[in-house]
């Protein structure tokens, strides 16, 4: 799908055309007919927000507007508005934004757009035809916007799609080799640069938690590297992103328990690609921002060789972690990345994973939930982007108490705490891992759908590149 800035306003009627309505409207677009202007009227009297009008093959779509409080009440209109021209299978629209604030119409563009996604690679013939969106450019037009501005939210949708496509592909397709192809591709595309380790580097670099982890696996693991730096970049210490990697998790030796549990354990990798998106997504709009990017990758399965219960590892820090049970994985991959983070001298580690069912059982899939030992400014910065892009977060304390839980008889820490506060538990467990300021994003509840919520569809959603591209705008350009 492409997003394209018209200069002037459209005077040629496409497949189908947007326009927005004043709450009383009393002024209708230009060459409205009298016959639709009474129409118009009649249903704005009937309370209408949304009407429709045919014309021959043509549609046009007209929302009527009201007081809305920030952007994401568009970007659902634009969600509402995508499974209507699906109904009439239009290739083409415009849209007339004039009536709108420029973020307005971007964020109605950008609902459109992501309710536009379709992962049908596995579908055939007549299915597939029927399943796919029909509209492949949307013409908008508005005075204040720039080509700029159309040119990024193509740049973000693309990266979003990229990203749902990553965490809904098989592990049978995607392991850990082929996910790190994957971002080295789109590293060349995007002229950030990247690295990846092998098996033999990672055991030089002695990562005990992604080897112990990847013990179990047939396939080999990966740790990708991901760097942009621009020689404008307004930071002089990195930013470092770090991704959970856990291309399929079975929870190894202690398997996962209950019913349909593993369903959707392709998706534990949803935050080494959201990692990879937002830095994809950063480069390709050459954001003035260092950024780094570490992905552990590998999946984690029972066999004759996996670690079990009672083992101790050696991570990269040289801490020693007994293990408690194989399926808090997640965490002993992302330690002894956060470690090696250590060596750029960040100035903030993020961590994006979908760690723990306490996180989701607690808030549900409307949020993220994040915690922390960085600074509030950085808290607060997040947050606000989360915010603007309905990537929302709720924070969790962070409070020392929670290590107690994690101390083990017999080595440096325990795998995993008590039964109660899993989610705070498992962020303190990683807090060991770097002397970096440190926020720690749970994102189980938010990576994986089993149904759509507007935009954000069944499967894969794609969260973390939205919210951490904003965040780069945020610290990055000051007028932003």
């Amino acid at each position: 799908m492409l997003i394209n800035l018209l200069n002037t306003k459209p005077s040629v009627v496409a497949d189908g055309a947007v326009f927005f309505l004043n709450p009383e409207p009393s002024v209708f677009p230009e060459k409205t007919t009298p016959e639709i202007a009474e129409y118009l009227e009649h249903q704005c009297l009937l309370d209408k927000n949304l009407i429709e009008v045919h014309q021959g093959k043509n549609t046009q779509w007209f929302f009527r507007l009201k007081q809305e409080k920030g952007l994401e009440p568009y970007r659902k209109m634009g969600c509402e508005l995508s499974k209507l021209t699906q109904k009439e299978k239009t290739a083409l629209i415009t849209i007339d934004g004039s009536p709108l604030k420029p973020e307005q119409l971007l964020a109605f563009t950008e609902g459109f757009a992501l309710s536009g996604y379709r992962f049908l690679k596995y579908f055939r013939g007549d299915e597939k035809n029927k399943k796919i969106f029909s509209v492949t450019q949307i013409d908008l037009y508005h005075p204040e916007l720039k080509e700029s501005d159309a040119e990024n939210l193509n740049y973000l949708i693309k990266a979003v799609y990229w990203v749902r496509d990553l965490v809904n592909e098989p592990v049978s397709v995607m392991n850990a080799v082929r996910f790190s192809k994957e971002v080295a591709l789109r590293g060349h595309e995007a002229s950030f640069n990247v690295e990846v380790f092998d098996k033999k580097q990672i055991e030089a670099l002695k990562m005990g938690g992604l080897l112990g982890v990847n013990r179990g696996s047939i396939d080999p693991p990966t740790f990708t590297i991901c760097e942009w730096k621009p020689d404008n970049a307004t930071n002089h210490k990195p930013f470092v992103l770090v991704g959970k990697g856990v291309m399929f998790d079975t929870g190894g030796l202690s398997l996962k328990p209950t019913t349909n549990s593993m369903d959707s354990m392709k998706s534990d990798m949803a935050g080494a690609a959201a990692v990879a998106g937002a830095i994809y997504s950063i480069a390709m709009q050459q954001l003035p921002v260092w950024v780094v990017g570490l992905m552990p990758a590998t999946d984690n399965r029972p066999d004759g060789n996996a670690i079990t219960p009672g083992d101790i590892l050696t991570m990269h820090n040289g801490m020693h972690v007994e293990i408690m049970n194989t399926d808090a994985e997640g965490r002993l991959i992302l330690a002894d990345a956060l470690s090696f983070a250590d060596k750029y001298e960040p100035e903030l580690i993020i961590d994006l994973a979908t760690l723990t069912g306490s996180a989701q059982n607690a808030i549900g899939q409307e949020a993220s939930v994040f915690m922390g030992n960085a600074s509030e400014d950085w808290f607060k910065k997040l947050e606000q982007a989360g915010t603007l892009v309905h990537e929302r977060l709720v924070r969790f304390p962070f409070w020392d108490e929670y290590k107690e839980s994690l101390k083990s008889p017999v080595a440096d820490l325990k795998n995993i705490g008590k039964k109660e506060a899993g989610a705070i538990t498992a962020g303190k467990f990683l807090e060991h891992f770097t002397k970096a300021p440190y926020i720690h994003l749970d994102i189980a509840g938010t990576a994986f759908l089993s149904a759509d919520d507007t935009y954000r569809l069944q499967g894969g959603t794609g969260v973390g590149v939205r919210l951490l591209t904003e965040f780069f705008k945020i610290i990055s350009i000051p007028q932003h």
